[in-house]
């Protein structure tokens, strides 16, 4: 008889505000995982219990709650106590008038006291809405979560791990040694020496919101230049490197720290992102130089000190794709893994496999873990309503000619992608060799500023063809400088300021269609490669449902629509 876990990230009574999700493992493997934000259309799912991702988990294998073994949440209540004491003293220094100081009071002991007496209350509430049982709830350190989570699909026997979000129960960033006896905490930053809330805060000056829009920021960077001035009055508050210290902008919260920006910077956060002045570029190049110059120390002393030159990382730090290359590229390390699903929502993920006992496993190739949907019930969606398709006999090649004359191809496939890339089963799909794909898929599919970078998938036996240092990366989270003889091949999947690209590469074994499909294009122009961006509009979660993927296929400038078996072609 099969066993079952479920393991959530809640986002109730202060158990994490975003990327809720639900993870369903089988006998110890993971079977089944989707983010709350898929199925409810909102993007991040804030403060939003993923009642429907564990519903999607229940209905996948057939089950109710009740034949749950038990249910784990990557957070522990009982820690988060241990921020009350700086909380407070930030509200009676840093608060103006005795109005404001009550209600900053009362929301500080909703967020440090409150979980501790009532979170697992909450889920456990929740959860009986699913009917009269609830199975018995585990509560598992944030960190340590996202630890599991980079160190336990590595396939590394022993190595250095390195955690680094806004904050977990009282916890930033995190140093661990993994190794077949399990994860060592070998020293924590603890709150609020939070480098994911000083880039957020960054962010939220620059315009864009926090937990949503740093990574436009690190896009932004490149386009900046070296700023002295800019640098000197940042290191003046922050301390950055092996002991760094980003209190003065991390401690209270978004507003208090764009507020402190502004006062030392002497000038008015940014209202819209339309344009960038180059002292805004400069603000985000100087930024993520920080950034990188901190995780880079923090990684080269562990790493010799331990004698490891394996690196794990995780934590929605992790997603920034240009930190990574940077830890890739020093001298102390021979591979690195980076955790797909590196924000709250891989927590769960990490959670189930700390529960499964796992110590090393194969390295992960693919995160195609959530709903699928069959031709049979596409054709349905179709017929009713009265729109015409086409089933192909080759597929791949039609679709790989039709990108080869310059049509933007929307591509749905498979089993729906976790974590926040499309790896080519919810895909926009795009000609890399021109330019004018760039422009044409931001300006008509994407509808977003025409700066920003898109990504290239491209089969994994041309990777050191195309990619400086290469070495496998099939999750679109890592970044690599190009050949340079290669780079005019594929203008429309380098970053304009700075040529790099940040690949995903393909083997068949991982997505045999995918493959296939490339190949095709390979076959008709000899590149390897084409221009792949997720599969939503501005400010959507991917698409999840077919119906999504037709509504957003004639919203947008697509000329082309594939899900599953069959095509359909604007006319």
């Amino acid at each position: 008889m099969s066993e079952y876990v479920l393991s959530i990230n809640p986002c109730v009574g202060n158990l994490g505000s975003h990327d809720p999700s639900a993870v369903l493992f089988k006998n110890g493997q993971l079977a089944f995982g989707v983010e709350e934000e898929r199925l409810t259309r909102e993007k991040h799912a804030e403060n939003t219990f993923p009642m429907n991702a564990i519903e999607a988990c229940l209905e996948y294998a057939d089950i109710s709650l009740s034949n749950v073994k038990k249910v784990l949440i990557p957070w522990k209540p009982r820690l988060f106590y241990r921020m009350f004491s700086h909380d407070i003293s930030t509200v009676v220094t840093e608060t103006e008038g005795v109005a404001e100081a009550i209600t900053q009071l009362e929301g500080t002991v909703k967020r440090d006291v409150g979980p501790t007496v009532y979170s697992k209350w909450a889920v456990r509430n929740t959860l009986s809405e699913f009917g009269e049982y609830t199975p018995p709830i585990e509560t598992i350190e944030h960190h340590r979560c996202h630890a599991a989570s980079a160190f336990h699909p590595s396939g590394f026997n022993e190595a250095l791990i390195v955690t680094m979000d806004g904050r977990g129960e009282y916890d930033c960033t995190v140093v661990w040694k993994g190794n077949s006896e399990g994860l060592e905490r070998l020293r924590t930053y603890e709150y609020p020496n939070s480098l994911g809330f000083f880039f957020g805060a960054v962010t939220k000056f620059l315009g864009y919101y926090p937990n949503n829009g740093e990574g436009k920021i690190m896009g932004l960077a490149p386009y900046g230049d070296r700023n002295d001035e800019i640098e000197q009055i940042l290191r003046e508050e922050i301390n950055t490197g092996l002991e760094y210290d980003v209190s003065t902008l991390s401690k209270g919260n978004f507003e208090y720290a764009t507020r402190k920006l502004e006062e030392i910077f002497d000038r008015p956060r940014k209202q819209t992102t339309d344009e960038f002045s180059q002292w805004e570029r400069d603000l985000a190049h100087v930024t993520q130089k920080l950034v990188e110059e901190t995780v880079t120390e923090i990684v080269t002393h562990y790493s010799e000190r331990l004698d490891v030159d394996k690196v794990g990382l995780a934590g929605g730090v992790a997603l920034n794709c240009k930190v990574n290359k940077e830890v890739m590229e020093l001298p102390c390390v021979e591979s690195t893994f980076v955790q797909p699903v590196s924000n709250d929502a891989g927590a769960a993920v990490g959670a189930g496999l700390l529960d499964a006992g796992i110590t090393a496993t194969e390295d992960i190739s693919t995160v195609y873990w959530g709903p699928e949907y069959t031709t049979e019930s596409i054709e349905s969606v179709l017929q009713t309503n009265k729109l015409s398709y086409a089933k192909p006999d080759d597929l791949c090649r039609t679709v790989a000619e039709h990108i080869a004359d310059g049509k933007l191809v929307g591509w749905f496939q498979g089993q729906l992608e976790m974590g926040p890339r499309a790896l080519g089963n919810r895909s926009i799909l795009a000609d890399p060799r021109s330019e004018a794909s760039l422009d044409r898929v931001n300006e008509f599919v994407k509808h977003r500023e025409g700066w920003r970078p898109f990504a290239p998938s491209l089969l994994k036996e041309a990777g050191d063809q195309y990619l400086v240092n290469f070495e496998e990366a099939p999750f679109m989270i890592k970044t690599f400088d190009v050949v340079e003889e290669k780079k005019a091949e594929i203008p429309a999947v380098l970053h304009p300021a700075d040529d790099t690209t940040r690949p995903q590469t393909v083997r068949e074994d991982q997505n045999p269609r995918y493959y296939g499909l490339i190949s095709a294009f390979e076959e008709i122009t000899g590149v390897p490669v084409v221009l792949n961006t997720s599969f939503n509009d501005n400010g959507e979660p991917i698409v999840n449902q077919p119906v999504e993927a037709i509504k957003d296929f004639y919203g947008m400038g697509l000329d082309i629509i594939v899900l599953e078996d069959i095509l359909i072609e604007k006319t």
